[in-house]
């Protein structure tokens, strides 16, 4: 069964910085889906924080985001990372990398959904935590 593996969580103080991975494991190809990052602090909802079709297209940054973290995809190795700069203590959660199940292709100035019901496959999540 298809799986996402994410890494790269840890602890950091506020202004750091953090790399997180996301390897799509069992031999399947993560090709032409939409694949990213989904955070849930204790008491409050999933959000959708962050995604990328994996042609190289359809960025979506949620505006909680947007500007310090970077979102970017190595296909050949079936990976998603998420680039995480000048952390804090709101950007505390569990973080979750998800995909879309079937492959498709996106329309140019289109971007990827930040919701949950549209993504499939979940990973176990990575914890994330900034002290001030």
């Amino acid at each position: 069964q298809a799986q996402l593996v994410e890494s790269g969580g840890g602890s950091v103080q506020a202004g750091g910085s953090l790399r997180l991975s996301c390897v799509a494991s069992s031999g399947y190809s993560y090709s032409s889906r939409c694949m990213g990052w989904f955070r849930q602090a204790p008491g409050k909802e999933r959000e959708g924080i962050a995604f990328i079709h994996t042609g190289g297209s359809g960025i979506y940054y949620a505006d909680s985001v947007k500007g310090r973290f970077t979102i970017s995809q190595d296909n050949a190795k079936n990976s998603v990372y998420l680039q995480m700069n000048t952390l804090n203590p709101e950007d505390t959660a569990m973080y979750y990398c998800a995909s879309n199940l079937r492959p498709f292709t996106i329309r140019p100035s289109t971007s990827c959904p930040g919701y949950q019901p549209y993504y499939g496959v979940w990973g176990q999540g990575t914890q994330v935590t900034v002290s001030s």
